[in-house]
């Protein structure tokens, strides 16, 4: 990718979406920021998804869109009224991207997806030829890449990053334990047994710019380590990495008390995702074990 390119990005205020603005600008990308609100300067563009408002004409010129749109669906309890939420933030602004991608004639789309389409894979490994499942998030994961057609029917190359959990120094799912470990709280979750595909954040940087560059990706691409744990590995690595012992255990009717239906599918539910597309484009990880991973999450911040 020249070092004048030019990439647009919409969601680029979450964690992900902030590192890799940072990612692009530190190697002299100029960064187009798709906002909700009234830009700010030159580099930002309005738009507003829930009603379609956006001039495609801003992406004359654009080597690339990144589309990290959707609200976190462990937010809060699910009810009907969020699970909605969670469509309509992901496949409304999918839709108008595809489309002002195809009018503006941008080459390429890189489009947030989820390892949840697998549903509840036990301990299977599941790779992109897998079949959906048939969970909420799976139903829902499946509509959310379906919204990219539009763009892949009319010869954009469409990436779907299958993302898994992203291990970040701030914010994200080890934001909220870590301090909980920290004060030697940390506990297995249910049984344990259940899989959790995870990456790092440098990791998923990385594959996000990779996928900006490799023509031979398209369609789905696991964003996922090499290793993936259960929930018991993944509950002794954290707390060995912070130096605190992890004796509890969490019930999953208390899980189920507290959360709701999205403990079954978030929680004790999981994903034995492998990354083969990253790793048979010639994609090498940073943090190949999820030890490796937490160090680069928790560095400079452990007790």
């Amino acid at each position: 990718m020249p070092p004048d390119s030019v990439i647009a990005i919409a969601g680029s205020s979450g964690v992900i979406g902030t590192a890799l603005v940072y990612a692009l600008r530190s190697t002299d990308h100029r960064v187009i920021r798709i906002v909700r609100r009234a830009p700010s300067n030159a580099d930002e563009v309005y738009w507003n998804p829930d009603t379609g408002e956006f001039d495609a004409s801003a992406l004359q010129g654009v080597s690339a869109v990144v589309n990290m749109c959707g609200v976190n669906v462990g937010e809060k309890r699910w009810s009907g009224a969020f699970k909605q939420s969670l469509r309509d933030s992901r496949i409304g602004p999918t839709e108008v991207l595809s489309r002002a991608v195809v009018d503006a004639g941008v080459p390429v789309l890189v489009n947030a997806s989820a390892v949840g389409y697998y549903g509840d894979t036990g301990s299977r490994p599941v790779d992109e030829t897998d079949a959906p499942g048939s969970t909420f998030l799976a139903r829902l994961t499946v509509d959310w890449e379906a919204a990219t057609t539009v763009a892949a029917r009319a010869g954009v190359r469409v990436v779907l990053p299958r993302t898994g959990l992203v291990m970040s120094p701030s914010g994200g799912m080890l934001g909220r334990i870590r301090p909980l470990f920290s004060l030697g709280l940390g506990a297995r979750l249910g049984n344990g047994r259940q899989y959790m595909s995870w990456i790092s954040l440098e990791d998923q940087i990385r594959a996000l710019l990779f996928s900006i560059t490799h023509d031979e990706l398209a369609g789905p691409v696991n964003f996922t380590g090499p290793a993936p744990v259960t929930n018991a590995e993944f509950t002794t690595a954290l707390g060995r990495t912070v130096n605190r012992p992890t004796p509890f255990v969490v019930p999953g009717f208390a899980l189920r008390t507290v959360l709701g239906e999205f403990a079954d599918e978030g929680v004790l539910g999981g994903q034995r995702a492998i990354p083969a597309a990253l790793e048979n484009a010639g994609f090498r990880f940073h943090h190949n074990t999820i030890g490796e991973a937490l160090r680069f999450a928790t560095a400079g911040s452990r007790e």
